[in-house]
């Protein structure tokens, strides 16, 4: 347990930030998740826009320090793949 008052406010805030995180975190999940399924359904046209719409979300995540920006990169390389394989 904490005994400092610094290491107790540094407890709250790290309450706090894994709060905010966990958010972040979740709402990226949903937008990857509403790729998945659009392509899970096979169109595509509302794959194009599911990834479109998941682009900005994922490259945010990076920009806040959730994911690291290969590993986004490596995502959306894979869907845009899996997306443009949809005939």
């Amino acid at each position: 347990m904490a005994n400092t008052p610094q290491a107790k406010k540094r407890a709250r805030q790290n309450e706090r930030r894994a709060a905010v995180n966990k958010a972040r975190r979740s709402r990226i999940k949903t937008f990857l998740r509403a790729v998945e399924e659009a392509i899970e359904s096979g169109d595509k046209e509302a794959s194009i826009a599911a990834l479109r719409a998941a682009q900005p979300e994922l490259m945010r995540g990076v920009t806040k320090g959730i994911f690291h920006k290969n590993t986004v990169s490596r995502k959306i390389s894979r869907l845009s793949a899996r997306v443009k394989s949809i005939t």
